[in-house]
């Protein structure tokens, strides 16, 4: 199924409205699939998102199940089929910072009521498979003692008009939220109505399992309950000396709220905790940390929740994996992991650490769960040219199946190749290399060399920020690297960019492009780079190591990085790697002197990844060195007041594509420079 239009990606108007999928969540008896669709609200200004029932046997067609004017979020199903989630809607506040409730939609049908509401919203709900027991976490303010206090307090700083945060510790903010007044806690609700059901239009009666407990449960905590609901198993964040901290998991009984640690070391941290069908063992991501010689490394392992050792489970296989689904016989998991430029699904044996790949397509898998019978795993799949959509797998091999998807999926304006080359250490390489539709050796295309960010990451999925289709629908070739420090080629290639930014990564970018530019259909006359985040660093590094460049795109990037390893939100994360020798060697700022290309900065001033001083200090650095007696300069800078580290708003999307590629074509296309409509 394809867009009606015939290239959405030509217009940002409707480049921008295309529906997106994310969040299948699976109901305990596999009869059901929930799926969240984000569109334009009316008005056009801001993206809302909707649940929707997909047939997880693929005979009927899709179906919308939410109308909330403000969306829905974080679905979770009961045993007996009914649909929690998270949701503003009419006749709770009405501001934009009102808080979201819990709401339940019967699986028999009719309306969908609130069944849970707290001062500091409610969000991340999980439900027992078998018994029903409903967990959720809360923002609760440090002073309060009950849900009057935390409602009265929240009432004085409404009212008062009070932003101020007095922090105690560290981190103060992540990525583009402040932290605090207020803590993250859990809440219980004890298991439903016989049924799994609620009981008529009776509320659920939350219950505080964890108290006041700081910072533990803050920022991107993640936890599980057992079938029987008598468990819980969440990441806890342990403070450590010199503002640090690490990431712990234990289990919470919930029955008494005692709590015990099940996975705990100074050298490691870990991730996404699940536990088994019988509730006897955890699986979770054992991260080794990173020290300024050696790149940390990921393995699953598993932990029995009686207490006793992490026993690492994949040694052996040189990947890193994620997103832990137990089979129901609890036998085995499936994980997903980046592989060359892909992301598929892996089947590992927890007693002999066996690893069996599932999918052997382009496709990178995600939001997967497995079947009550064990024979599917459904998720999304999407690739480099194609967006999210529905499909399953079979367990016992063979290949994926499409279901019926609540959005049609657009016809990308081109086709999609590989490039290869070989390092200068004698390393092999990869990119993705998209082609804009006509391209020939008789009229040959632009390139455009795109750098993810990261620094651990991979070109190997479809994304709506970064999308080079937008580039190709006019007519420029988009070359899409895995240098140095990608994720899904084995450790010994992380290693080989370490605390070496400015090294392998350069040189395996330029060795991409040489390979990229030896076809005959692309046009070496006519090149630029960009990139954002770590993507923009490379940006900024390029632009002060070559002239080959006829234009650079730099969007939140690191610029000084003797400046960005202590204004940061994580100072701790980058300090492992980041020493002062190694800010000194790879700093980009050092070779301002030397940057000829013009380049267009962007930044978010919301921005706590990258913080705006970065863009600042850029911007100036390249202004002060533009020569020209009359103040003018061949830079842009392109900056949103309210955005953060990816530019969310649709109108600021648009602005921002718009841009781009209006700054590309006067210096790489010779055209007049056109200042894009939404800038006045």
């Amino acid at each position: 199924m394809t867009d009606e239009k015939p290239d959405p990606f030509a217009d940002l108007d409707d480049y921008v409205a295309l529906p997106r999928l994310g969040g299948l969540v699976m109901s305990p008896d596999g009869e059901r699939l929930a799926v969240g669709v984000t569109t334009l609200c009316s008005k056009k200004k801001r993206y809302v998102t909707a649940l929707w029932d997909v047939d997880p046997t693929g005979r009927r067609p899709a179906r919308r199940l939410t109308r909330g004017a403000k969306g829905e979020s974080g679905a979770a199903f009961t045993p007996s089929g009914d649909l929690l989630f998270s949701s503003v809607r009419p006749g709770e506040e009405s501001d934009d910072d009102a808080p979201a409730a819990l709401w339940l939609l019967p699986a028999a049908g009719g309306e969908a009521r609130t069944v849970a509401q707290r001062p500091g919203g409610l969000g991340g709900v999980v439900v027992a498979r078998q018994a029903g027991t409903v967990l959720v976490g809360s923002s609760v303010l440090p002073s309060s003692t009950d849900d009057a206090s935390e409602e009265s307090g929240r009432k004085r700083r409404k009212d008062g008009a009070v932003a101020a945060v007095l922090h105690e510790g560290y981190p103060v903010r992540y990525w583009d939220r402040d932290l605090g007044p207020g803590r993250t806690r859990l809440y219980v609700a004890d298991p439903l109505s016989g049924n799994g059901s609620l009981d008529g239009e009776k509320p659920l009666e939350l219950r505080d399992l964890t108290g006041h407990v700081g910072r533990a449960l803050d920022v991107e905590a993640a936890w599980d309950v057992s079938a029987d609901g008598s468990t819980v198993v969440t990441t806890w964040t342990v403070p450590e000396g010199c503002g640090s901290e690490r990431v712990s998991v234990v289990a919470i009984d919930v029955a008494s709220g005692a709590r015990t640690t099940l996975a705990d070391d100074p050298d490691y941290e870990y991730e996404g905790p699940r536990l088994s069908p019988d509730g006897a063992h955890v699986a979770l991501v054992s991260y080794r940390r990173s020290t300024p010689a050696e790149p940390g490394d990921s393995r699953l392992a598993v932990v029995p929740v009686g207490g006793g050792p992490v026993r690492e489970v994949t040694a052996s296989w040189d990947r890193w994996p994620h997103a832990i689904r137990w089979k129901p016989d609890g036998a085995s998991v499936v994980v997903g992991a980046d592989d060359v430029g892909r992301s598929p699904l892996f089947r590992v044996d927890v007693v002999t650490g066996e690893v069996t790949r599932l999918t052997d397509d382009d496709g990178a898998y995600s939001d997967h769960s497995v079947s009550p019978d064990g024979a599917w795993v459904y998720a999304l799949r999407s690739t480099i040219d194609t967006p999210a959509h529905p499909v399953r797998v079979p367990l016992g091999g063979g290949a994926f199946e499409t279901l019926p998807s609540p959005a049609p999926r657009p016809q990308v304006p081109g086709t999609l190749t590989e490039v290869t080359a070989t390092a200068d250490d004698g390393t092999a390489l990869r990119a993705w290399l998209v082609l804009p539709q006509g391209v020939s050796a008789s009229d040959r295309a632009p390139l455009l060399l795109w750098i993810h960010g990261g620094p651990l990451g991979s070109w190997n999925t479809w994304s709506w920020r970064w999308n080079p289709w937008v580039a190709a629908a006019r007519g420029y070739a988009v070359l899409l690297p895995d240098p140095a420090l990608s994720t899904g080629y084995g450790l010994d290639f992380v290693r080989r960019g370490w605390s070496a930014w400015g090294g392998a990564p350069y040189t395996d970018l330029m060795a991409l492009t040489d390979a990229a530019l030896e076809r005959d259909d692309l046009d070496a006359s006519r090149t630029a780079a960009m990139g954002g985040s770590f993507g923009g660093y490379m940006a900024n590094w390029v632009a002060g190591h070559t002239d080959r460049f006829d234009a650079i795109v730099t969007h939140a990037s690191l610029w000084a990085l003797d400046q960005f390893g202590p204004t940061t939100d994580a100072a701790y994360y980058w300090q492992r790697e980041m020493t002062p020798e190694m800010a000194e060697a790879n700093s980009p700022h050092l070779h301002a002197d030397a940057i000829t290309s013009p380049m267009l900065v962007i930044h978010g001033d919301k921005d706590y990844r990258v913080p705006i001083g970065e863009g600042l200090r850029l911007w100036w650095d390249l202004v002060s060195r533009s020569g020209s007696g009359d103040g003018t300069t061949p830079h842009k800078f392109l900056y949103f007041p309210d955005e953060n580290h990816w530019v969310l708003a649709p109108n600021h999307a648009k602005v921002w594509y718009a841009t781009v590629l209006a700054f590309l074509d006067v210096h790489v296309n010779g055209r007049d420079w056109q200042r894009p409509e939404l800038l006045g």
